[in-house]
């Protein structure tokens, strides 16, 4: 028996499959995201706490609180960059595989590669922004008191 509906219900049902599963993509990629920027901001939180003895005596000596950031910035640089650089074939290799899925867009697009990098970038340079501030704002007393 055939259902009676407009035209715009029909498609809203036919298409509920597929928007479940973009809602859950965009969900799985929102919470995996959030788990690698919490995990640089560990990572480098840990390195700055090891480092906050140097960092005390080289505000004690006079450098600028913008050199400190400048020191710990570049090291998120180090870990972010092979990521993405590893991590650009593999989405590219996936995208073909998933091809099926991808309604007007191609799996190799670059707009959308070069929008998710600088994504990614911009959520690592926030994660390491915080412990690289912190740092940088410790007083040159407190820090070399820290052990």
């Amino acid at each position: 028996m055939d259902r009676i509906g407009t035209m715009e219900m029909q498609i809203d049902e036919a298409l509920a499959v597929e928007r479940l599963l973009s809602f859950l993509s965009t969900l799985i990629g929102a919470v995996a995201m959030g788990l690698a920027a919490l995990g640089l901001y560990g990572v480098l939180a840990f390195a700055v706490k090891r480092r906050t003895r140097e960092i005390g005596i080289r505000l004690a000596v006079g450098a600028q609180r913008g050199a400190v950031l400048g020191m710990i910035l570049p090291e998120s640089a180090w870990i972010v960059l092979p990521g993405i650089a590893t991590g650009i074939p593999l989405a590219l290799a996936c995208g073909k595989l998933a091809s099926s899925l991808l309604y007007g867009l191609q799996p190799g697009d670059p707009a959308t590669v070069l929008s998710s990098c600088a994504l990614l970038a911009a959520v690592a340079f926030a994660a390491a922004w915080i412990p690289a501030h912190r740092a940088s704002r410790a007083g040159p007393m407190t820090a070399l008191r820290c052990e």
